[in-house]
């Protein structure tokens, strides 16, 4: 029997990061360490109420203050405006309306945390002191936060000129086709539940330097970010500029999850002192501004109802998204519930689908791209329906999915709403997950449970998503005069191990180890181009890059060498900085072959995909509940997944644990509360809830891969896949340990906290 050789290098080696050592070690460089000489420092000046219109007093007053600088208001930056990138078609054939977001409101603010001024001063205590005695007048006006709410006839209106809260309606799939499947169906199930609002909560605060150099006309900025191309053009649109003036450095960046891959205010706002000022500005954000500033993420009301005929096979299914946007759309908002909902069918063979969208405005933060980004709301609505639907047909979880997955001899499968999955094995990651989760054996331990006056469940997730769309990434390989090796990309690694990953690749390809390959990202200067890093596109879509344009360094490198060695290019190696005919000790140094030509030798490649990559797997999730105290305790956690081709399996171990943190944290932790006035409750670490260490038990994860036919090198994305596949699980484990334990019938929506969950069992007694 043949036994697969893990490779020391290239794809399918077990790597350690090689980024780690300056993380650990303190020397690793944040966007906080950065500040050149004479850096003076900004504060933003932000609604303390959630609706209102605004005047601001004494703006030259506070200009006076010892140690300020600039006091800039709506004013002073008219016209300037934050763009929303992603306009789609309404069902209706229209575009939909587009609100503005000014740099800084000039009348009226629509939420806590909206920006109203923009103060630099000589050091940061000095800019505080001046924006403490800045003094804004509020005229108080109506408030909505409320989905429902916000959808009344009688409601407020964020936006009066607009006319309604609604702020789009998308489609997917035929309204028509899936109301004549339902008028056929033998029996519906329906569902109506919420998908809670969330904090990213990165480790690392956003912040950014300016600054301005009055001989070149043109702007630093070093901020992180999750691409620096992508931030350079937006600000760009803003700020009316050519590309060619302004460069955007990121150094290492303290996690992204989305939320760093927007545009901001201060950051065209930095450009703007610096310019005026002729030095360098600072800001630095604090967590009170992430939580009323930073984009956050879900925040869905949405129902959905099966259509199913005598033997329980799915007819048609009916979804009704109520997307929160928040006071404004933020930069990528309406794409998010549009591609959420395009997955609406999960893995199962649905013949007649119709997805409705309502995004709606509310007096709060805007909402945009969290890891995921609308894929785990549509794995969550349809695999809880799923849960019931079982419930309800007797069917129970297992079979009612087996006998609605899309068999493996239906590949590749076009659903309804327009997404074509290449490759996978639905009911094999199934079968493989309940036989490591011991699914068979959890009555036995539910009684053990129930003796000890605990209520246990099992629950599961089987889900499929859609990242690293169509698209590509250019890589850029150079063999330098001292014959060392760079790469040159334009994704951004937030945390994942990218110059790990890639490093691999070209390690593999010139017969030298990873820590002999410098890898490039975060300077727009220095990367001509780049797609930055979301929708798990880094890995898919960058290392078939990397791999073409190091075989085509390569193949100019042997050809030179040929030359030289007087030898067929066929009967040459690389290995350890060297070309070497095989068999014999004739060889030439990669330096040598470069100082013969006397300059760099490079080749850049782009290779393109036209459709998504579709990863998909089962995630298991057994809990036990205190009914005395509502606590859930985690005690199993299974993944199986498929992911095509694994490059490295500690980072991918590690992205996807990581993931399913996200998920377990907004299932049983995470809530975001607005009082009636708009007022955020949960505005600090003390108020909202995070995930710990000690409340995760360890994760069994294992692949079962089936390589993509979408992707160059059969590789399926994997950032986001965790999260996607967690919530769920964890959900129904919950409500089957209630069901089971104390008769509950109502669904629980999440966060199951100890107090829902307690109030749960007592409703139900």
């Amino acid at each position: 029997m043949n036994q697969m050789v893990t490779p020391k290098f290239g794809v399918g080696a077990p790597l350690r990061r090689k980024e780690d050592e300056p993380l650990i070690t303190g020397q690793g460089i944040y966007t906080g360490d950065y500040q050149p000489e004479g850096c003076l420092h900004g504060v933003v000046v932000r609604s303390a109420m959630a609706h209102a219109k605004i005047r601001v007093e004494n703006a030259p007053d506070v200009l006076a203050m010892d140690g300020v600088q600039l006091v800039l208001t709506g004013a002073d930056v008219e016209g300037y405006t934050l763009p929303t990138m992603a306009r789609l078609k309404q069902i209706d054939g229209t575009d939909h309306w587009l609100p503005p977001q000014p740099l800084l409101c000039p009348e009226e603010v629509r939420h806590v945390g909206d920006a109203i001024a923009f103060i630099v001063a000589d050091d940061i205590n000095s800019a505080r002191n001046a924006a403490e005695m800045l003094e804004v007048d509020y005229e108080p006006l109506d408030v909505v936060i409320d989905i429902e709410d916000a959808l009344a006839p009688d409601a407020v209106k964020v936006w009066p000129e607009h006319g309604t809260n609604v702020a789009f309606v998308f489609g997917h799939g035929s309204e028509a086709k899936t109301e004549a499947a339902f008028a056929e169906a033998e029996k519906t199930v329906s569902i109506e539940i919420v998908n809670n609002r969330i904090v990213a909560n990165y480790m690392e605060l956003r912040g950014c330097v300016a600054e301005y150099n009055s001989d070149t006309e043109r702007y630093k900025l070093t901020l992180g970010t999750q691409g620096g191309h992508g931030m350079r053009d937006v600000i760009c649109k803003v700020l009316g500029l050519e590309k060619d003036r302004i460069q955007v450095v990121t150094p290492e960046v303290g996690g992204g999850f989305g939320t760093k891959a927007f545009c901001y205010r201060e950051y065209p706002l930095l450009m703007i002192a610096s310019e005026r000022l002729g030095k360098p500005v600072r800001w630095t954000g604090e967590r009170m501004d992430h939580f009323v500033t930073d984009a956050h993420g879900r925040d869905n009301l949405s129902t959905a109802e099966l259509a199913l005929d005598k033997d329980s096979r799915i007819l048609g299914l009916r979804v009704h998204v109520k997307a929160a946007m928040g006071a404004y759309l933020s930069q990528f908002a309406p794409f998010i519930p549009w591609v959420g909902t395009a997955m609406s069918s999960g893995l199962y063979d649905i013949p007649a689908v119709f997805a409705k969208t309502e995004g709606v405005y509310m007096h709060n933060v805007p909402t945009d791209a969290f890891r995921g980004a609308g894929r785990p709301e549509a794995a969550y609505l349809i695999e809880r329906l799923m849960d019931k639907a079982g419930e309800e047909t007797g069917l129970g979880p297992i079979e009612i999915r087996k006998r609605n997955f899309i068999k493996q001899e239906q590949l590749p499968y076009t659903t309804q709403t327009g997404r074509l999955y290449d490759t996978g094995d639905y009911g094999g990651h199934l079968d493989k997950a309940m036989q490591v989760a011991d699914w068979a054996g959890f009555e036995a331990r539910q009684a053990v449970s129930a003796k000890a006056g605990k209520y246990r469940g099992i629950g599961l997730c089987s889900y499929i998503e859609a990242c690293a769309f169509a698209g590509g990434e250019e890589a850029t390989v150079e063999l330098g005069q001292d014959g060392t090796l760079t790469l040159l990309i334009g994704t951004q690694t937030n945390g994942q191990g990218h110059a790990t990953a890639y490093s691999q690749v070209v390690a593999e390809k010139f017969g030298v180890t990873i820590d002999e390959v410098e890898v490039i990202q975060g300077d727009t200067d220095r990367v001509a181009n780049g797609g930055g890093t979301g929708g798990s596109r880094s890995i898919p879509l960058g290392l078939p890059s990397v791999r073409d344009a190091s075989d085509a360094l390569v193949k100019k490198i042997k050809e030179l060498a040929a030359d030289r060695l007087e030898a067929g290019m066929d009967d040459l190696e690389l290995d350890s900085g060297v070309v070497r005919v095989v068999g014999t000790d004739q060889q030439v140094t990669l330096a040598e072959i470069v100082a013969a030509g006397g300059e760099t030798l490079s080749a850049r490649e782009e290779v393109r995909q036209h459709e998504a990559t579709y990863p998909n797997g089962t995630h298991i999730c057994e809990v036990e509940i205190d009914p005395d105290t509502g606590d859930v305790a985690l005690l199993n956690y299974v993944i199986v997944d498929d992911f095509g081709v694994t490059v490295n399996p500690i980072l991918l171990e590690g992205q996807v644990i990581g993931g399913a943190a996200n998920a377990v944290s907004q299932a049983l932790c995470e809530h975001t509360v607005y009082d009636e006035d708009g007022q955020l409750l949960t505005a600090s670490l003390l108020d909202y809830r995070l995930l710990r260490a000690a409340d995760l038990p360890d994760i069994h994860f294992e692949t079962r891969n089936v390589p993509s036919t979408t992707n160059a090198m059969g590789i399926k994305g994997a950032g986001e896949a965790g999260t996607i596949g967690g919530c769920a699980a964890v959900m129904n484990a919950v409500q089957k340990a209630l069901k089971d334990g104390a008769g509950v019938t109502e669904l629980i929506d999440m966060p199951a906290t100890p107090l829902r969950v307690w109030e749960a069992i007592e409703a139900a007694k």
